[in-house]
């Protein structure tokens, strides 16, 4: 008698090598469960806070030694980057405060870039090449600099014109060749030209080289991108705190010294006691700097 095979056994082995599904693995399928996120750690604020209580610093120690406003380094442990006024002052308030309470600052940027898409020095080149230095002058408007000394070429030029001829027409000789515009004599200069008169002088480092010799005169001027500056005076005293813009510039004057914080310092050129020192460092780093009277030494 011959044993026949059952279909219905058959059909079923079938049916479970086609789809090849594990009951019961992790779900009633056999699909696998999707992988829980990694913890990514504690935040930049709460990495900062707890650096700051293991050091043994209070708040207003750390504003005091880092030139950051209590408000912003409360709102910084909160994680609250808002106030810090952009992503280039906060990078600095970070690395300002991580290295004041003894931690790698470096490290919290590179992640507070990884949050905020990414640091700006990779798109500097490309908008450095984009823009070119045509369009730096536009921004900056007409160059008033070759107009002054325009001006100044011509009343130079008018008062020998006038020089010449008034000494011609006492001579008695060549008076009529060449009449003047309006008058004779040297005393015809501002009677021939009312609408022309010498340009206001501009800012230079003169004018600083003639401030007390037992004074400090700091002098900066931004010129090609904005920075955020502090400065202080030998007493403790705020002398300013604010931005300064492209083409703006501010002047202090102490009798002791002049404490700076520079955010920007290559945007920032420098002038001290009649002494052009240059930019006050590189594109986008911060500087704290102090000088005093007498030949300018960084501090």
């Amino acid at each position: 008698m011959t044993i026949g095979k059952s279909p219905d056994r058959d059909n079923r082995r079938s049916s479970a090598g086609k789809t090849g599904a594990v009951p019961g693995r992790d779900g009633s399928d056999g699909t696998p469960a999707a992988p829980e996120p990694a913890d990514e750690g504690p935040s930049i604020g709460r990495v900062l806070s707890g650096a700051r209580i293991e050091a043994g610093l209070t708040v207003d120690q750390v504003s005091t030694s880092t030139r950051v406003r209590v408000p912003i380094v409360h709102a910084i442990e909160e994680d609250d980057f808002g106030r810090c006024g952009g992503d280039f002052y906060a990078r600095g308030h970070i690395r300002s405060i991580a290295k004041a309470v003894g931690i790698d600052g470096d490290v919290l940027v590179a992640r507070y870039d990884a949050a905020h898409g990414g640091a700006p020095a990779t798109k500097r080149p490309s908008q450095l090449l984009d823009t070119g230095p045509i369009k730096v002058t536009d921004r900056r408007g007409p160059n008033w600099t070759v107009a002054m000394v325009a001006a100044i070429c011509a009343v130079v030029a008018l008062i020998g014109f006038n020089l010449v001829n008034g000494k011609t027409g006492v001579s008695g000789t060549g008076s009529a060749s060449a009449p003047l515009p309006s008058g004779s004599g040297t005393g015809s200069v501002a009677a021939a030209s009312p609408s022309v008169q010498p340009p206001a002088p501009a800012p230079s480092v003169a004018a600083i080289a003639a401030a007390p010799a037992d004074k400090v005169t700091v002098k900066l001027v931004a010129e090609k991108d904005a920075s955020w500056v502090s400065a202080v005076d030998g007493s403790g005293k705020s002398l300013y705190q604010n931005n300064v813009e492209p083409g703006q510039d501010q002047t202090f004057t102490d009798a002791k010294q002049i404490k700076l914080v520079i955010g920007n310092a290559g945007a920032v050129h420098v002038y001290v006691n009649g002494k052009d020192l240059g930019p006050a460092g590189k594109d986008g780093q911060v500087v704290h700097v102090t000088y005093t009277p007498g030949d300018p030494q960084a501090g």
